[in-house]
């Protein structure tokens, strides 16, 4: 798979303090990237150096290949967690004039405006001044002048702030549609059930160390930990229970339990097979659920990072 964009062992420090310490990404082309991290990791930092917004003390950034240099700006979509829209502006002056810094003509820039209003069904907010809108709307208008000069890398920081479940789930569509038009998107959030929804690939950065990198569903496969949920039917519940605790290490799952049944996630030893599992508890009683627990993007997430304070 072809890297759109690779940052190679970047290092920017502010004073004593170091905010990024080597990171180094790759991310494949038309895919969408995650880059994750608690507050204050240096992520933000990571993309302003991308933006050449900062400079990094050591290391380079490559697009296509080619180092950074100054032009690529026209190559890049940025929509910050901050919004930057002029706020006594009126919107349809305003994102004439972002089109234009963006390398588009006027007339080109009306053309793509016009598909963009028309399709979020904004267009009587062409004369209203940004401090008219909500903050939703003002989301989708800065969303509109990111993605309307058509760059080949995306970057959305924090893109659903602000936004109801109906507008944040059309914005997800639209980043999937522009993943599959060609578009290369780095998504930074917290927003962990939108990483499992949208991204391909991840970065984990903290404290300013790159700890965790690499296609999600692999990571998935690293860091399951050999249990798997299991429900049974028996007339002991409280019985079966104290038994399988003496043999195995489990919990109580998370779903409601009828009287007669009995809901566990089970961990085995890493030597032991699910074939195993089963054959041993289908003696003890009537199997009517198995399936193994793969951690989800907020667990691996909050394993990765403890692991790194140890």
């Amino acid at each position: 798979m072809n890297q759109l964009l690779q940052t190679e062992n970047i290092i920017k420090k502010f004073g004593d303090f170091t905010a990024l310490n080597e990171v180094s990404i790759s991310v494949p082309e038309a895919s969408i990237f995650g880059l994750l991290g608690p507050n204050g990791a240096g992520k933000t930092t990571l993309i302003r150096v991308i933006n050449q917004i900062t400079l990094p003390d050591s290391g380079q950034v490559l697009l296509d290949g080619k180092s950074l240099q100054l032009d690529d700006v026209q190559h890049i979509g940025y929509l910050p967690e901050e919004r930057g829209l002029y706020k006594s502006m009126k919107v349809g002056e305003q994102v004439l004039y972002l089109a234009q810094l963006k390398g588009l003509s006027r007339n080109e820039a009306r053309k793509r405006l016009k598909y963009w209003f028309d399709k979020f069904d904004i267009g009587d907010w062409w004369g209203k001044k940004v401090q008219e809108l909500s903050k939703g709307m003002a989301q989708k208008i800065q969303f509109i002048v990111t993605v309307l000069h058509e760059p080949k890398l995306l970057i959305f920081d924090e893109p659903f702030s602000g936004f109801d479940p109906i507008n944040a789930n059309l914005i997800k569509d639209e980043i999937l549609e522009l993943r599959d038009k060609g578009a290369t998107i780095i998504f930074s959030t917290h927003r962990m059930e939108s990483v499992e929804e949208l991204c391909e690939h991840i970065a984990l950065i903290d404290k300013a160390n790159k700890i965790l990198d690499g296609n999600l569903q692999d990571i998935k496969r690293q860091f399951k930990t050999n249990t798997f949920e299991v429900g049974m039917h028996t007339s002991d519940s409280n019985g079966l229970q104290k038994e399988l605790a003496s043999k195995f290490d489990i919990s109580k799952a998370n779903f409601k339990s009828l009287e007669d049944d009995l809901k566990l996630n089970i961990q085995i030893e890493p030597n032991d097979s699910a074939k195993d599992l089963i054959s041993y508890l289908s003696e003890k009683a009537e199997i009517n659920h198995f399936v193994e627990v793969i951690p989800s993007a907020s667990e691996i997430f909050i394993r990765a990072v403890e692991n790194n304070k140890k």
